[in-house]
C-alpha cells in the first residue's frame, strides 16, 4: 500500500440527491444472496471488523479479553478468520500490542480529543504521538466538527494533514466525520472530499458515541466520494462505517453496496472495515447456523 498524496481542498463538491441516494440504498437491501455466497460473505465481514471498546471503565483485563476474542473469535468453530483490528484508547495501545503479538491483528487507537474533537491542535498532535509511540498500527482521528460547521474548511484540512504527516509510514489514518452531527448529505460529501484531499487512508462515519451513527445513505455518499477520487487520481481510499451495525444481514447489505459502488477490489480488510463489536457475535451465530443448522444462545459469546 502506497502513501496517500495530499492535494489541497477541492473548490466544490457535488450536490447530493437525497431521494436518489435512499432509492439506491433500498435496492441494495433487496438483493438475494445464495447460501454459499452468504457463508463467504459472513467470513469476509468477520475479517473486516474492528473490535472496539472505548469506555472510561476499560481495564487492562478487558482489553486482553477483547484481544483474545479478536484472534480467536470462537474456539469450537474451525476456520474462522481473526478480526482486522482492535480499537482502543491511546493508553491501552501497549496492552493490546502485547496481547496481539504474532496474531496479525492490528491495533487501532482513537486520537485528537476523541470523541468531541474539542481540543487544541497541539493536544491532538500529542494524543496521536502517544498512540504511535505505544505502537498503534492505525489512527482513528475525529475532525473538528464545530470548525467545519462554521465554514473553517482550511482549518479542518490542515489538522488532518498534520495528523497524516505525524502518522507517516508508521500507521494508516482513518478520519472520523461524525456524520450524525453534520446534518445533511451535502455536508457529509463535502467533509469526505476534504478528508480525502488531506490524506486520509480511510474515511469513517462515526465515533459510535452519538445517534445516528452509520447509515446506508451516509455510507453510500462517502463511497461515492471515494469512487470519484479514484476515477480522477487512481488512488484507493478505504471506508469504515461505525456504530449501529449489529446484524449480519445488515453487514451483508453493506458489502453489496461496496461491491456495486466501488468494485471487488475494496472487498477486503485493507480497504473496508466495520466499526462494531456486537456485530461479531451475530456473524458468528449466523455462521454456526449455516454450519450446524442450529442457533447458539447469545450466552455462549462474550460481549467484548
Amino acid at each position: 500500500m502506497t502513501q496517500r498524496k495530499i492535494s489541497g481542498i477541492p473548490a466544490t463538491s457535488p450536490r447530493i440527491d437525497q431521494v436518489g441516494v435512499e432509492e439506491r440504498c433500498a435496492r441494495f437491501t433487496s438483493r438475494s444472496i445464495k447460501s454459499t455466497t452468504k457463508m463467504q460473505g459472513l467470513h469476509m465481514v468477520l475479517s473486516m471488523i474492528d473490535l472496539t471498546t472505548l469506555e472510561g471503565a476499560d481495564t487492562e483485563g478487558k482489553i486482553r479479553q477483547m484481544c483474545y476474542k479478536a484472534s480467536h473469535p470462537h474456539e469450537s468453530i474451525k476456520g474462522l478468520p481473526a478480526t482486522a483490528a482492535v480499537c482502543v484508547y491511546p493508553t491501552m495501545v501497549g496492552v493490546a500490542k502485547k496481547a496481539l503479538q504474532g496474531t496479525g491483528v492490528n491495533v487501532a487507537s482513537v486520537s485528537t480529543a476523541f470523541p468531541s474533537g474539542q481540543g487544541p491542535t497541539e493536544v491532538k498532535l500529542a494524543d496521536t504521538k502517544l498512540a504511535l509511540d505505544f505502537g498503534a498500527d492505525e489512527i482513528d482521528m475525529v475532525i473538528s466538527r464545530g470548525r467545519f460547521l462554521q465554514g473553517e474548511e482550511q482549518f479542518v484540512y490542515d489538522e488532518i494533514a498534520m495528523i497524516k504527516e505525524l502518522c507517516g509510514k508508521k500507521a494508516r489514518l482513518k478520519v472520523i466525520l461524525e456524520t450524525g452531527e453534520l446534518g445533511t448529505l451535502d455536508r457529509v460529501r463535502r467533509a469526505s472530499d476534504i478528508a480525502i484531499a488531506a490524506g486520509a487512508d480511510f474515511i469513517k462515519t462515526s465515533t459510535g458515541k452519538i445517534s445516528p451513527a452509520a447509515t446506508m445513505p451516509v455510507t453510500l455518499v462517502m463511497l461515492e466520494a471515494i469512487r470519484d477520487h479514484y476515477f480522477s487520481t487512481g488512488e484507493m481510499v478505504g471506508m469504515k462505517p461505525a456504530g449501529g451495525i449489529s446484524s449480519a444481514k445488515s453487514a451483508l447489505h453493506y458489502l453489496v453496496m461496496v461491491k456495486e459502488t466501488l468494485g471487488e477490489e475494496w472487498l477486503n480488510k485493507d480497504w473496508f472495515r466495520f466499526g462494531a463489536s456486537r456485530l461479531a457475535n451475530d456473524v458468528i451465530m449466523q455462521i454456526a447456523k449455516q454450519t450446524t443448522g442450529n442457533y447458539q444462545s447469545g450466552d455462549y459469546f462474550s460481549k467484548d
